[in-house]
């Protein structure tokens, strides 16, 4: 995992990732960040340093362990575009499980029947690259439902469903503000 993702960013730059996104997440509890809601996505905007970022939580979550559905502790379950004018991010996807990720382990993303891969770090989960982000937007954009599946630390395979509804308006006003 680690050597796709340090192609595709500095170490200095997803450190900042952690780092910002972990903020993001903290920022989504807050309603005085949240600028707009649509549906069932909301928008959010941080202004040092600048950052506007659309996030939705899941609509259904499974969670099994040796094939039987399992009650786990989770925390926020968010899925995420973000745009950092000062980082010269615009539009990049973010998946946390609310929990470790197994290490190396990656995450299936699905919209709609077309599937991509979101690569690791702790709690976090990103695509390879800029160009993958704008795939994945563009598909969801066009989709209805995003479904991550994952495998925590502890072994838990976990399936978070993300309704789409509302996520074109959501990220472009996130991107708007941020120009």
């Amino acid at each position: 995992m680690g050597s796709r993702i340090v192609k595709a960013c500095t170490k200095a730059g997803i450190a900042a990732a952690f780092v910002l996104s972990a903020g993001i997440a903290s920022a989504q509890q807050s309603s005085e960040n949240q600028v707009n809601a649509v549906t069932d996505w909301s928008v959010f905007t941080e202004s040092d340093p600048k950052e506007c970022w659309a996030v939705s939580t899941a609509k259904e979550t499974v969670n099994t362990k040796d094939g039987r559905v399992v009650a786990v502790r989770r925390s926020s379950i968010l899925l995420m575009v973000v745009f950092r004018p000062g980082d010269n991010v615009a539009g990049q996807v973010g998946f946390t499980g609310g929990y470790p990720f197994a290490k190396g382990s990656t995450v299936g993303l699905d919209i709609d029947g077309t599937s991509y891969e979101l690569f690791t770090e702790g709690e976090w989960a990103w695509p390879a690259s800029a160009a993958e982000d704008s795939k994945i937007v563009t598909a969801m954009k066009r989709g209805t439902k995003a479904v991550l599946s994952a495998r925590s630390s502890r072994g838990t395979k976990t399936v978070d469903t993300f309704s789409l509804l509302g996520f074109t308006a959501s990220v472009e006003d996130a991107e708007k503000r941020c120009q």
